[in-house]
């Protein structure tokens, strides 16, 4: 295989554009991660970490959303359960914030962030503008994909170590 001069010409510009996209990157991981970690704080202020106020988020989402009967069969569970739950969705919320801000095994985090708001649009389906939830759903998988931490993150000082590493 031979490389011409136009490729090669674009292999060096997008080896010169590497650090602007790397600290593209960086912006919207930490947009997402400050997200989280705000709507921690607000949904505590309401009281929705607490299985009362929990629970009655959940069963009104079971009632209005036009989410699928499977999905709002696992929603009930949850309400069901909110004494477990509603914790394990604080520890999520505010685990998942930290990691991205600092970023922190972004990958992995960004990509459990992707699943988890995916998880919330879906509940979310009749009651709120589509968009919403949507835009961040796919910011984090692209955070996960592109590796948002090597830049402005913890991760950049690990990948140093072991560039090759998926967890950074």
């Amino acid at each position: 295989m031979t490389m011409n001069a136009t490729s090669l010409r674009n292999d060096v510009a997008s080896a010169a554009d590497r650090p602007q996209v790397a600290k593209g990157l960086a912006i919207v991981r930490l947009t997402v991660g400050a997200m989280f970690v705000w709507v921690f704080f607000e949904n505590l202020g309401k009281g929705l970490y607490n299985p009362a106020g929990y629970a009655n988020l959940i069963n009104y989402y079971i009632k209005a959303s036009h989410a699928p009967a499977a999905w709002k069969w696992v929603m009930g569970l949850m309400a069901s359960h909110a004494a477990m739950a509603a914790p394990m969705q604080a520890a999520t919320e505010i685990s998942l914030g930290i990691l991205l801000v600092i970023g922190l095994l972004t990958r992995p985090a960004a990509f459990v962030a992707f699943l988890f708001l995916a998880s919330l649009w879906v509940s979310e389906w009749g009651t709120s503008w589509i968009w919403e939830l949507l835009v961040p759903v796919l910011a984090s998988l692209g955070l996960a994909v592109g590796r948002a931490g090597r830049a402005w993150g913890v991760d950049a000082l690990l990948a140093q170590r072991r560039p090759s590493s998926p967890w950074w």
